[in-house]
């Protein structure tokens, strides 16, 4: 009988450290998922990062449209400007080839021109307050040459924004004022980049190699260290963020954007893009070495892209000051 309960025990004592064990390891088990979920989140959250502000909202704004003429089409924006320069999108367009598509008749051209100019006024913007730009690079092109020739029969004067103009106007539309003492400004174009910022109130502007420098068989490491060179220039306290625009730039945003948000923070890892890459070929590369130098320079906090601005709005800010 004492041979029997001393075997109870022992079996007793076996199964109480067997589930004991058990338990033990599935604590382990549910910690470790635990830390998995975490790390999944935070991985997530950095691909998903928002930027919160929201810009004012014009207060009575008139309604402004601008036209930025280029090689294969025109760019158009319309947008609500109050007094106080607060401006809201109604209507962009990129693109538009209905008048660049190659004519040569001058009365073609007019009458598209015109056609062109009626829809921005039936949105509700008066004649008055349409313009149109042009970047000095585009002014030499024989269709922009002759375009601007037919605008003027018509009424209008296209106005040839210089380089240095242009990194004015972008600065003005792009980076909030709350964040003109925190903040530069990168413009990744096909052509060139331009890195701006303020300092002392005074516009610092720099360019260097476009996101097509492959084109001129450039090689990645030049423009990675020349790129680098102009963006030691940016001084430390102008390097919490990075606001951008440009052609690459919106690839990027693209891939990350959620609904309709103004501003979309990117991934900084230029890993994170091999798929962009894949679609849309060596441009996007390219436009990511360009990224990184510059974002290995600077250690920015964040990099945000802006779905709105551009340096023609800056243009619009420019005339409303005027008024």
């Amino acid at each position: 009988m004492k041979k029997m309960s001393l075997l109870w025990m022992v079996l007793l004592t076996i199964s109480h450290t067997f589930v004991s064990c058990k338990s033990e390891e599935k604590k382990e088990e549910v910690k470790l998922t635990s830390k998995i979920a975490e790390k999944s989140a935070k991985k997530e959250k950095r691909k998903t990062a928002s930027f919160n502000y929201k810009p004012t909202k014009p207060i009575n704004g008139t309604l402004k449209g601008v036209v930025e003429l280029g090689a294969s089409g025109f760019n158009s924006f319309i947008v609500a400007i109050d007094k106080n320069n607060n401006w809201e999108m109604k209507s962009k367009e990129f693109g538009n080839s209905l008048i660049a598509e190659g004519i040569t008749n001058t009365e073609e051209v007019n009458k598209k021109l015109k056609k062109y100019i009626q829809r921005i006024i039936e949105f509700g913007v008066k004649p008055s307050n349409i313009h149109f730009v042009v970047s000095s690079g585009a002014n030499k092109q024989d269709i922009t040459i002759l375009i601007k020739q037919e605008l003027k029969r018509i009424g209008y004067v296209v106005n040839v924004v210089t380089p240095e103009q242009e990194g004015q106007y972008a600065l003005d539309a792009v980076i909030p004022k709350r964040f003109e003492k925190t903040a530069y400004l990168v413009d990744i174009g096909s052509g060139n980049t331009k890195i701006s910022y303020l300092d002392s109130d005074k516009m610092i502007g720099k360019e260097t190699y476009g996101a097509k420098y492959f084109q001129q068989g450039v090689a990645d490491t030049i423009v990675y260290k020349a790129v680098h060179k102009v963006a030691e220039k940016i001084p430390s306290n102008r390097a919490s963020q990075c606001f951008i625009i440009g052609g690459v730039p919106y690839q990027l945003a693209k891939s990350l954007r959620k609904g309709n948000e103004r501003y979309t923070v990117l991934n900084k890892d230029i890993n994170f893009y091999q798929k962009v890459i894949k679609r849309r070929g060596e441009k996007i590369k390219s436009g990511l070495n360009i990224f990184k130098a510059i974002n290995d320079v600077t250690k920015v906090h964040s990099v945000i892209f802006d779905w709105d601005a551009n340096f023609t709005i800056g243009f619009l800010l420019a005339t409303n000051d005027k008024k």
